[in-house]
Formats: C-alpha cells, structure tokens, sequence
C-alpha cells in the first residue's frame, strides 16, 4: 500500500534561516445579507483562539469591542502539541474547555479535517483564530484581518445601536475617510513589525536576524515619529480607534514581556525608548471607559502566558519572570 507523505502544518524556516508564514486556506466572508453564503445569524459562528495567539488576539479585541460576546460564540484552545498543533490540554485553564465543545476533539486540526476531508494530508495549516459555521459545518475564514471586518459591520443588527459602525460615521474602526491612509500603514506594519518579530525570532542564521531585526526598529521608530505628528494621537489617526490600532497592539503588548527578551527583539524597550508609543499602549490597555466597551483591550490580554506561549515555541526550557511590571501604570 502506497504511504501518505506527512506535510508539515507549520511556517517553515528556509535553507538561508528566514522564516516564512504559508498563507491563510479558507477566505470566506459572512455577510449582513441574508441571501449570502454565510449570511450573519445569532449563535451561528463560533470563533476558536488561543489566547497566546496575535492573530487571534485582535479577533478576540474586536469581538468585545462590537459587544458580540452573545451573538458569536468563543472557544479557547490552550495548547499547543508540536506534532499535531493547536489542541486542548484537559487542564481547562484560562478558560478553556476541556474539548472541543461542538464536536469532542483534542485538536484543532480534526476541526479542519471535518471541514474539508484530507486537509491535513495536503500539509495544510492549522490556524487560530478560525471562524467555524455550525450550520454548515465549516470553516468560514481563518485569516485575522478579514474576520476582524467581518465583526465590524456584519453583525450590527444584533447589538445596540451606539455600538454600531453606522452610527458612529467618521468616528467609526474602519471609516472611509481613512481607509488608504490605514491600508497603507497596514502594509507596512505587517511586514516589519506584526510578522517582524517573529522574522526576526524564528530566524536561524545571523543573516537573516539581522535581515530583519533593523526594519523592525526602523518601522517603530517610524511609528514614534507619526504619533508626534499632528491629527495622530491620542491613538494612531487621531481622536478615535481605528483598526491601525487593533492590528499594532497585539504586537506591541507582547513587546517587552516577550518580544524583547525571548525573540531577540531587544534594541529597544517599548517602556524605556518610545514614549509616545509607550502612552498609546498603556492608554488602550488601561482605558474601561465607553469607547473601548468597558475594557476590549485590557480583558484580552493574559501576560503570563505570553511568556510561557513564545518560550515554549522557541523550545526553550526556562520561561523569563521579567520584567518586573507588566504594564505601566498612566
């Protein structure tokens, strides 16, 4: 009998040491429509994360920052098996279940596998966050920067209306006025600093560390210089949030608890050597007013398993108990 090659799940690391992120499988899109493919229904979709996860994470933010924690439903993943990938541990720990609640499996790529038989034969990647249909029983979309601008408007008829991106007009995450000076910094941004670090961290040779680890300070240091410019603060475009800051912040509230240290990242500190930076972060985080829904940002954020999540993905042994305080204080 003929064997099955195993493919590998993961992002690789080229011959020259760079490390390379396969694309995204599944680009869906779920729609106010109710004639569409994926039409926006209550309780219908089901969004799996893992809580290390930056992709992840800004799904997570958007999610409370629309008010949709009872229109979409959330499953935690927390852990990571380095054969099979993203699983549940049984351990239930911060806020995972046990198993996955729809179906009983261990890990994630059985979710995959159900979704598109013989998928995990084909080398595909097993992604957080992934938006699952329970209806159809399938994958909608496991690509963070689409499922994000899903949650901005498609669910808007299940949530109050001061919450909805029609009443807030200019003032909204992804406003029309913006939109090519947001897209244009996206760019960017991805490139250097959201895959940056992690270019930079999984890089295998001094070559492409270096290659890399520059654009990277270059880029924050960029972004330093914008904020002082005027109509770009408090937040990246000016009085409001906008989805620039949902993409940066996962990045950088990783910075210095695990970037730094744990990927190489260590030029410079978020903290010690970009102080308008440093206020835009410690603003989001700490801010439980209105306009962040009573906490999005703060509330999606677990310190501690950043540590042990980019420790553990390098395979290293010793998880860094620095530095002292998480976060500033304002």
């Amino acid at each position: 009998m003929a064997t099955v090659e195993k493919k590998d799940w993961r992002d690789v690391t080229d011959a020259n040491g760079k490390f390379n992120r396969k694309p995204s499988a599944f680009r869906s899109f779920i729609s106010a429509d109710p004639s569409s493919p994926f039409p926006a229904e209550k309780d219908r979709y089901v969004l799996y994360i893992n809580l290390g996860c930056p992709w992840a994470h800004r799904t997570n933010i958007v999610r409370s920052l629309k008010g949709l924690e009872d229109v979409i439903q959330l499953v935690i993943l927390d852990g990571m098996d380095p054969e099979n990938g993203w699983c549940w541990t049984g351990e239930a720990k911060d806020g995972a279940e046990k198993k996955d609640p729809l179906y009983g499996f261990s890990f994630l790529r059985d979710l995959y596998e159900k979704a598109e038989p013989g998928y995990i034969g084909k080398g595909g990647r097993f992604l957080v966050p992934c938006l699952w249909d329970k209806k159809k029983e399938t994958i909608v979309s496991n690509e963070s920067s689409e499922i994000i601008r899903m949650f901005y408007t498609e669910f808007d008829a299940f949530i109050p209306e001061q919450l909805r991106e029609s009443s807030k007009g200019q003032k909204g995450l992804f406003p029309e006025h913006l939109r090519n000076d947001i897209e244009g910094m996206n760019t960017w941004v991805y490139d250097n600093i959201n895959n940056g670090v992690y270019k930079t961290g999984f890089a295998t040779s001094q070559a492409a560390y270096e290659e890399n680890v520059f654009p990277l300070f270059k880029s924050l240091d960029r972004l330093e210089k914008h904020l002082g410019e005027p109509g770009h603060s408090p937040y990246l475009f000016g009085d409001h949030i906008t989805e620039a800051d949902i993409r940066l912040y996962p990045t950088l509230i990783r910075f210095d608890i695990a970037y730094h240290t744990i990927f190489k990242c260590n030029l410079k500190m978020i903290r010690h050597d970009y102080p308008r930076l440093n206020e835009w972060l410690k603003r989001l985080y700490w801010d439980e007013s209105e306009r962040t829904n009573g906490g999005a940002f703060k509330k999606t954020v677990l310190f501690r398993i950043y540590k042990w999540a980019y420790t553990k993905a390098t395979k290293g042994q010793v998880v860094p108990v620095g530095p002292e305080v998480d976060i500033e204080p304002l």
